[in-house]
């Protein structure tokens, strides 16, 4: 229910453009929208009927902040720059996590071409972004061969096989003008560019020059080279009349899920294309549009045209807002390139291609979800048969880890229709058991697992999974039924002597149940017992970890984890604090009479 504190705010939004930013419990901005009219989007959020996803988003907002703009464009631009900066949840940037790779030029006395994932602003040149770093390798490593840049992070003290291979101008011993090093660049540029006709040109002509000249091994490296080029070209899908550089762009939604399709075009060829989902919260064409500003904020180069699709007839009759011609004006002034929203003709099929592949993209994610979807259900099915009990929906699984009985730690993870509830995962440091007692423990985990669970009504499971064999089940089931009157099928996963998932045991007494291993309700044991296994190993590695770091001034009154950390690093170990005198204290900020307890406790030990 809407607090009256956002009521109020609610009621004297601004008819202005602008942009707003949602905020949770914390404070901490969870989304950031745009709007031409502020009140009515703003609104929108907490009236009507929203879907299940923008109902989630709503439920954490606890307040909001705007900042009013003088027009869309300048909106537009804004939310771009909010969103980078705080980098909110639920904006759709945060959901695409991939960072593209370029091919930079160092800006260097000696420079050299290397792939990278960050754009700096350290006056390098930079190239791209590849839709790949398997495309960005290949580029690169054409383009050593091609110029003779050096290829070593530092200068050797002698020329390397590189120099002798063509493919380094060997600063480290050969002094190298500023001109020839700007010429080396300039071609690395034109290539890069999309001047892939003209270099292959121009290396045919040295390639036959060579062979006039009888430089036979010298014109086979070139063709070979001639060749590479063409191969890394090749791989084409459609061609244009032009030779023009072009992004387009095309998206599809389905579920709360956006997927927009980038199809990169150079010199006429599509050569690469890209996929980013994300679930979005906004208006569709409005996440859409936020997503290509973002992209373009992270991504130096700019082709020379950029496509994009239409909005929707519904989106603009349910908006009310030029969101369009606005995002079309404002990109195209903010990235000085030609942004197009193709109506007919070949770019508007290559518009329609780029939403085809997003629809087949997101087509093919929820296909995958209800394929493993019904398998799951099916093992669920099947488990509840092979046990001869009811439904099961929900899983607690327990494992229990030690070395040597010491650090005794327990862990419970949680499994609801085959999937880990990692919200619900629980740790228990044992308390009453002393060494290795696996048995002993399982107990003590269960009561008070259980025992919480009946006090605080909290869900009780349909099917409880321990770690371990007969023993174990029955020390489960004793408490279950015997101290807390509780009815719940406990199972047991014993292993072998390779430490993987071997048999199943169940009821009480504890019988052998037959399960094929290749079963999918055995693949859901297995992933359950891995589960809880690895959790309890994580758990208890951390106690471990902790108890090592033990000291004995841990011990003595007043002296805590900071107080600890000076004191051995200005003494630098427990013999030279025990062998200092009360005035060495001082120096530390510590009083007479602690030097004093601190020494005498040290003594005493």
């Amino acid at each position: 229910m809407m607090s009256d504190f956002l009521k109020a705010k609610l009621a004297v939004l601004p008819d202005k453009p602008g942009c707003y930013l949602m905020k949770n419990e914390n404070g901490e901005i969870i989304y950031v929208g745009k709007a031409k009219v502020l009140k009515n989007r703003v609104r929108s959020y907490f009236t009507g009927t929203n879907d299940l996803k923008t109902q989630r988003l709503v439920a954490e907002i606890r307040d909001f902040e705007y900042i009013v703009t003088t027009n869309n464009v300048e909106a537009l631009i804004l939310e771009c720059n909010l969103i980078k900066k705080h980098n909110p949840h639920y904006n759709v940037l945060l959901k695409d996590d991939k960072t593209f790779p370029y091919i930079k030029i160092t800006n260097e006395r000696h420079p050299r071409l290397e792939v990278t994932r960050r754009v700096l602003p350290d006056k390098a040149k930079y190239f791209g972004p590849y839709p790949n770093s398997a495309t960005a390798y290949q580029t690169k490593k054409l383009l050593d061969r091609m110029v003779p840049l050096r290829k070593c992070r530092t200068l050797p003290d002698k020329v390397c096989l590189y120099y002798h291979m063509g493919q380094c101008i060997a600063p480290c011993e050969f002094e190298v003008a500023p001109q020839q090093y700007e010429e080396m660049t300039m071609q690395i540029a034109r290539f890069l560019n999309g001047e892939h006709e003209r270099i292959k040109q121009e290396l045919q002509e040295k390639m036959l020059a060579a062979a006039e000249d009888l430089h036979f091994e010298q014109a086979r490296d070139l063709r070979d080279l001639i060749r590479a080029i063409e191969d890394l070209m090749y791989r084409q899908n459609i061609n244009t009349a032009d030779i023009a550089d072009r992004d387009v762009f095309g998206y599809a939604v389905e579920k709360g899920w956006m997927c927009v399709q980038i199809m990169y075009m150079r010199q006429g060829k599509l050569i690469e294309r890209h996929a980013s989902l994300f679930p979005y919260y906004g208006h569709e064409y409005a996440d859409f549009s936020s997503f290509v500003m973002q992209y373009y904020s992270q991504n130096p180069a700019i082709p020379k045209e950029i496509l994009l699709p239409l909005a929707p007839a519904e989106h603009t009759e349910a908006s009310g807002e030029d969101d369009e011609d606005t995002f079309r004006g404002a990109l195209g002034k903010w990235l000085r390139s030609g942004v197009l929203l193709p109506q007919r003709g070949t770019k508007r099929k290559m518009v329609e291609m780029a939403c085809e592949n997003a629809r087949v993209a997101l087509d093919e994610k929820f296909k995958l979800i209800a394929r493993d979807e019904q398998r799951t259900t099916l093992a669920l099915q099947e488990l509840a048969e092979l046990l001869g009990i009811g439904d099961i929906r929900r899983i607690d699984a327990f494992d229990n880890s030690n070395i040597q009985g010491t650090n005794p730690v327990s862990a419970m993870v949680v499994f609801v229709d085959g999937k880990p509830q990692r919200s619900e995962y629980r740790k228990y440091t044992i308390r009453t058991v002393s060494g290795a007692n696996d048995v002993e423990t399982m107990r003590e985990v269960i009561r008070r697992r259980y025992e919480r669970a009946l006090k605080e009504r909290l869900t009780l499971p349909e099917l409880i999974v321990v770690d371990g064999g007969k023993a174990q089940i029955s020390a489960a089931v004793d408490v279950l039924e015997n101290e807390l009157g509780i009815d719940i099928p406990v199972c047991g996963l014993a292993k072998d002597e390779k430490h993987r998932t071997a048999q199943l045991f169940s009821g009480e007494p504890p019988q052998l149940v037959p399960v094929a291993r290749d079963s999918q309700p055995f693949y859901l044991l297995q992933r359950i017992q891995d589960e809880v296994h690895r959790f309890a190993l994580e758990f208890h590695r951390a106690k471990r970890s902790k108890s090592m770091t033990y000291s004995q001034l841990d011990d003595i009154p007043g002296i805590g984890e900071q107080r600890r950390k000076k004191l051995l690093q200005h003494f630098g170990s427990l013999k030279k604090i025990r062998e200092a005198s009360v005035e060495q204290f001082r120096q530390l900020g510590i009083g007479d009479k602690l030097a004093r307890q601190i020494l005498n406790a040290l003594k005493k030990d």
